[in-house]
């Protein structure tokens, strides 16, 4: 039995509008008055409102007293047609600097919320896209948490959006080999590193959809509950307000690999960033294959469709979800919280997910829930969750 004690997420402290997140990409993607009013329709369409990013720099605040804007210097406008902005090193050493504030953030909300003492972690497991060093957020997060020397890691690595499933697997699997462990788990994607220049179709949609974030949970078997924080100052981090709530258990985790779907969706290291590829025939594919799996994967569980309380559905787009909303014949108001979580930040990666649980730990909203996610494959991913 493997039991979520805790749920916490970080953003970074400055975020952009639609509006001007679409005048900085115009500034490196595009070289044509139309392709820039072709890529601000696209910004509009992508149910983003704002997006936190780690790049942002706070302008001067203006004499009259009205909100200062947000600047970045981190991507020049394009010098060339040719240009195509920071080097992967360059992006990469960014994300070494950034990423462990916006990952122990987040893991300190959890241990928080959960009342558990860093100490009494026995496994830490890091989930990440966007960035690699060694030694890396695991180690930073020992340091800077404090936790034992003995921690047992694991790092996930390049799986993109649906990856909080496979670590929640993974948490699972340690836990059922030891019911004493307790496990943190942390997933951080720092997106807006990986920005591509140029006026390529496929990377303009990602970009216009990807932000920066993290999320943790902190897990435990049946063996280590009761543990508390014992009095120690995890205070650091001014925490939501914490809501005494059921304690939520991960029961099931499943995979499907779409046939024929090898080039539906794509994450690939390039000279200037990570290349994400998005088809326009990945919301076919979801229509084409999510039903059957789903139905029968969810009969094995004992639960249905309409069993299902809360759709903690990877919000990759609004397209994506409304294919999920078709394919399963939801009600409007299943993807409620993950479309407000789509419209407030943006696709964090993999971190979305957990955000998304988060939400409803804190609503109360009603089990069981679902974990649902989309990654290069073309994979689907579940976790169930009562």
């Amino acid at each position: 039995m493997t039991f979520i004690l805790g749920f916490g997420s970080a953003l970074p402290p400055l975020r952009i509008d639609r509006d001007s997140a679409a005048h900085y990409a115009g500034l490196v993607s595009c070289t044509t008055v139309e392709e820039r009013r072709k890529l601000g329709i696209l910004y509009r369409r992508t149910g983003i409102g704002h997006r936190g990013s780690v790049l942002l720099e706070r302008q001067p605040e203006p004499a009259d007293g009205t909100v200062p804007n947000v600047d970045q210097s981190f991507y020049p406008p394009a010098e060339s047609a040719e240009d195509r902005g920071p080097s992967t090193e360059i992006r990469n050493r960014r994300y070494e600097f950034e990423a462990p504030s916006l990952a122990r953030e987040a893991s300190l909300r959890a241990l928080r919320d959960g009342n558990l003492h860093p100490t009494k972690i026995t496994h830490l497991i890091t989930v990440t896209c966007t960035g690699f060093s060694a030694p890396g957020i695991d180690i930073s997060l020992i340091d800077e948490l404090g936790l034992s020397p003995e921690t047992e890691r694991i790092q996930i690595g390049f799986m993109g959006c649906h990856a909080a499933i496979n670590g929640l697997r993974v948490a699972r699997g340690l836990i059922a080999a030891e019911p004493a462990a307790r496990v943190l788990l942390c997933c951080v994607e720092l997106c807006s590193l990986h920005y591509q220049y140029g006026f390529d179709a496929n990377r303009i949609v990602s970009g216009a959809l990807f932000a920066d974030g993290a999320g943790a949970v902190v897990l435990a078997g049946v063996d280590a509950l009761g543990d508390s924080a014992n009095g120690a100052d995890i205070s650091a981090v001014d925490p939501f307000p914490l809501r005494r709530r059921t304690r939520s258990e991960v029961t099931a985790t499943g995979s499907y690999l779409v046939p024929d779907s090898r080039d539906a969706m794509s994450w690939r290291i390039g000279d200037h960033g990570y290349e994400m590829t998005l088809s326009a025939s990945v919301p076919e594919w979801i229509l084409s294959h999510l039903s059957g799996y789903l139905t029968s994967w969810l009969q094995r569980q004992g639960e249905s469709i309409e069993s299902i309380g809360g759709w903690a559905v990877h919000p990759g787009g609004t397209r994506i979800l409304a294919a999920v909303e078709q394919a399963l014949s939801l009600p409007a108001e299943a993807l409620q919280t993950p479309r407000a979580v789509l419209s407030e930040h943006g696709n964090m990666s993999s971190a979305t997910m957990l955000v998304i649980l988060e939400s409803f730990a804190r609503q109360g909203q009603p089990k069981p829930w679902l974990m649902l996610g989309f990654g290069p494959g073309l994979e689907i991913e579940v976790a169930l969750i009562r």
